[in-house]
């Protein structure tokens, strides 16, 4: 476990997954979910793909190949490339056991740094492979409610109508557009939200999602620039957390047969290039 500390705040990565574990305020709240029976996880990332294949099974070339929900990368050991008191980089390569899941050769790695109150959380994939590769990437970071219920709101930057996707309590969705569950971009927590699985906004509609305090404040805030961002808690066990997930991907759709790189949003990479991108969590 590396532990990274300012004045405002210390948080804790694991090299297992590199998963943000913990994040305090210099007043020793804890604003990430400690796991537990209700979900055994803190803020896993999602490489090489976003939520599910179709029976956990794709397609490269006429190949199959399996791969669980939302990848391997959480359940593997990073490496620690680089420590700062504020900063750290931990990375993944491809491996013999990789490839026989994902036949491709990459470099993945995930950047945490502390700026004040805010943790840039930045993602870097390098194809090292001879040919195009072919990815999805994300991030699933669990925040405890303000009231430690299923309840609060979540408000967004865009208070004009917006879709989301329609999803299946099994983690399935179509491509159809149906109204998003908000009211002047305010989306309020409940058990009921999460009746369908996860709530799914694509086509970059909104930029910022706040978690607002019992005082009307925001307790956590998350900006990002991806296509999705998805919101979840696990649906019918009234576990007081809610996840902020910006998404470069989306899961098969039902029914979904084609190859694995014309999955939606999926991303593509030339041999020797790279993709970067971020979010930032700000705390209060």
């Amino acid at each position: 476990m590396v532990e990274l500390k300012n004045e405002l705040l210390t948080i804790k990565v694991a090299e297992m997954g590199a998963e943000l574990q913990s994040v305090k305020d210099n007043n020793g709240r804890e604003y990430m979910w400690q796991a537990g029976e209700k979900w055994p996880r803190h803020s896993p990332i999602l490489f090489p793909i976003v939520c599910s294949v179709n029976k956990d099974t794709y397609t490269v070339d006429g190949k199959e190949y399996h791969l669980p929900r939302h990848g391997f990368a959480r359940d593997t050991m990073f490496t620690l490339v680089r420590q700062t008191p504020e900063k750290v980089t931990m990375a993944l390569h491809d491996s013999e056991e990789t490839l026989k899941v994902y036949p491709y050769k990459f470099n993945l790695a995930i950047t945490y740094r502390l700026e004040g109150n805010k943790i840039h959380v930045i993602w870097h994939v390098e194809n090292t492979d001879t040919k195009e590769i072919h990815f999805q990437i994300g991030g699933h970071p669990a925040f405890n409610t303000p009231s430690g219920k299923l309840d609060g709101i979540i408000k967004l930057d865009n208070e004009e109508p917006m879709d989301s996707l329609k999803s299946y309590i099994d983690g399935s969705h179509e491509m159809t557009e149906i109204p998003l569950e908000a009211d002047m971009g305010i989306m309020e927590i409940s058990n009921n939200l999460f009746r369908d699985d996860s709530v799914k906004i694509h086509k970059c509609q909104t930029h910022r999602a706040m978690l607002i305090d019992t005082n009307g404040e925001p307790a956590v805030t998350v900006d990002y620039k991806c296509p999705v961002i998805a919101f979840w808690s696990p649906f019918d066990k009234q576990a007081p957390f809610v996840c902020i997930e910006p998404w470069y991907g989306l899961g098969d759709p039902r029914g979904f047969k084609g190859e694995f790189k014309d999955k939606p949003l999926m991303n593509h990479l030339q041999p020797g290039a790279s993709f970067m991108s971020k979010y930032t969590i700000t705390i209060g």
